[in-house]
């Protein structure tokens, strides 16, 4: 079975940075850039672009806030991700099957 995968949304969930950022959101419930970048060894203004890539990837989705914006994770679309991701495992799953059993084969050939 060939997954369907979406390239910008893994893309943006590659980065150890995004996804922590995504940790925090998922912990806390909301952030805004500042609040984010005190938790993190980076500045408010690569908070504010990572938040950009999860933004057009669908992760979070923003509400302006006075001069911030408030960021949020949209549940519906990490579900998808994971849904991506464990289809993805499955697939892989199959591949190293296969793998394993020809291997096998030919171990038991070489034996024999």
């Amino acid at each position: 079975m060939t997954v369907a995968v979406d390239d910008e949304l893994w893309s943006a969930i590659g980065d150890q940075i995004r996804r922590r950022l995504l940790d925090l959101l998922l912990a806390e419930g909301v952030g805004t850039p500042t609040s984010l970048s005190a938790r993190l060894p980076i500045s408010r203004q690569a908070v504010t672009k990572h938040l950009s890539v999860l933004d057009r990837a669908g992760l979070v989705h923003a509400t302006p806030m006075g001069r911030e914006r408030r960021h949020e994770v949209d549940e519906v679309r990490l579900a998808r991700a994971v849904r991506q991701l464990n289809e993805v495992g499955k697939s892989w799953d199959g591949r190293l099957n296969r793998i394993k059993r020809i291997a096998e084969q030919i171990q038991r050939q070489i034996q024999d």
